[in-house]
């Protein structure tokens, strides 16, 4: 791709067939590389022919010639302890490249990856299309703030809009606790509008708790982070956000009875519990819940961040369910891998808000949202989504066949590729036996569930092997 620029010289952004650098090169002779691979960043709207040949593209990734790996990987865990903060606990695996569903360590090591970053990574790493979206967006405008109109966020927000039915506006963000953040913000406006008083009078008061629910994961800012189940998040940092009322999921009495016309302005639910343990509410919770909100005179809102865009093999899992919200978050795999966060708004939400009442610096910038906009396109493709119910199912019944017979075993649960593996004992070993076996899943609930995200292009060849590890490694654990 050659881009001219008035008073520049012309760049052209280079990359190439394998593991090594795209060069942007320009006639001052300057180059600044960057990692990338596949195919020539293409124009605007061209086509971009994905590679046929995966196992030999995969072939020439396992080594990007680390001399003394060992070294390596000591030296980058040793300098993370000095200067990175200690909130993580990482094994003593330092990943250098990945392509597909699978990464490889800095020895080489290939591993299937059915963590997907937390469910971020939707249509893989280094998806052809994606990279060439963000090569094509990145040589041109990156990053001009909000008090600018550019054209990949337009555009982003229009696709979002045109396949989401409820939603009219979109509002970006940075992450899905961002997402969340706003969602409280406008709920909270929305409510005093509605009250008939002067939203921006101190003095002035209006309905404003909000209701959550056990098992609930938010996110991890002050406000997201309030209407967020599990204590040992928020005891350290307390107080958090006041207004925050709990329920039980799938319990309509419990929710009843805290669903108050006159003080509550908004329902916080997951259509589908990621972090809670993959735990899948029905439709008779869902739309009681909306009915208690219409009743109440509160906002519905689905948080998404982790089971939408196509995860459960509907492009919103509320989709499932056939009850629409309010407003919706969004997040993990909307940009496939850069950071972002939106949230969808009905026009009512949005008349309430005006100039000035939210915004963000780095939200909805060109080159996150021309990356979005790729991801969207391929999610939304004639078949992708029933490919991704498919695959599902099979990936269910797979670990059915390998791991039903053990007694630990409880229940594997799930919708399209977010599964759960329900143990009655910790899932950390099985879970750290199945990396050094060469496949990632994680834990999820109270750390007795193994949760498995993978990218949603996963082959039917990866299921097999990813339930053929599982199977071997928990009749040496799980005993």
């Amino acid at each position: 791709m050659v881009v001219a620029l008035p008073g520049r010289p012309q760049l052209r952004v280079v990359r190439t067939q394998h593991v090594g650098q795209s060069v942007v090169r320009c006639s001052a002779q300057r180059k600044h590389q960057v990692t990338a691979r596949a195919v020539e960043a293409p124009v605007r709207g061209q086509e971009v022919e994905e590679p046929t040949d995966q196992a030999a593209a995969n072939a020439v990734r396992t080594n990007l010639d680390v001399k003394d790996p060992a070294a390596f990987t000591k030296d980058i865990i040793e300098r993370e302890k000095k200067y990175v903060l200690q909130t993580y606990v990482r094994p003593d695996i330092v990943f250098t490249h990945a392509e597909g569903v699978r990464m490889w360590d800095a020895h080489g090591k290939e591993y299937l990856d059915f963590a997907a970053g937390i469910a971020v990574n939707s249509v893989g790493h280094s998806h052809p299309r994606w990279l060439a979206a963000v090569n094509e967006q990145a040589a041109v405008l990156t990053h001009t703030s909000n008090l600018f109109h550019t054209e990949a966020g337009v555009n982003l927000a229009e696709k979002l809009v045109n396949n989401c039915s409820f939603a009219d506006k979109a509002f970006f963000t940075n992450s899905g606790t961002e997402a969340n953040e706003a969602a409280i913000k406008f709920a909270r406006k929305y409510a005093r509008v509605k009250a008939g008083i002067d939203p921006y009078d101190a003095s002035a008061t209006a309905p404003s708790e909000i209701v959550c629910f056990s098992a609930s994961f938010h996110g991890r800012t002050m406000g997201a982070l309030a209407l967020t189940y599990k204590e040992q998040y928020k005891t350290p940092f307390a107080p958090v956000m006041p207004g925050a009322k709990l329920a039980t999921y799938q319990d309509l009495d419990s929710a009843a009875k805290v669903i108050k016309k006159g003080e509550t302005c908004a329902v916080f639910v997951e259509p589908l519990q990621g972090e809670g343990g993959i735990n899948t509410a029905h439709s008779e919770f869902l739309q009681g819940l909306r009915d208690l909100c219409d009743e109440a005179g509160a906002l519905l809102v689905y948080d998404e961040v982790q089971c939408g865009l196509g995860r459960t093999g509907k492009l919103w899992a509320w989709e499932h369910f056939g009850v629409q919200p309010d407003m919706m978050t969004l997040a993990k795999p909307l940009a496939g891998g850069l950071p972002i966060g939106a949230v969808m708004v009905t026009q009512a939400i949005a008349e309430v808000m005006n100039v000035g009442d939210h915004g963000s610096t780095f939200a909805g910038n060109p080159l996150v949202c021309h990356a979005a906009e790729a991801v969207v396109d391929i999610i939304t493709e004639e078949g992708f989504l029933e490919d991704v119910t498919r695959k599902g199912e099979k990936l269910r019944a797979g670990l059915e066949k390998a791991l039903g017979s053990n007694p630990h075993v409880k229940q594997v649960r799930g919708l399209g590729l977010i599964v759960g593996v329900q143990l009655d004992v910790g899932a950390s070993e099985l879970c750290s036996k199945a990396r050094d076996a060469g496949l990632i899943v994680i834990t999820a609930g109270k750390g007795d569930v193994v949760r498995l995200v993978p990218p949603l292009v996963v082959s039917d060849e990866d299921i097999d092997k990813c339930c053929q590890i599982l199977g071997n490694v928990a009749k040496e654990v799980l005993v």
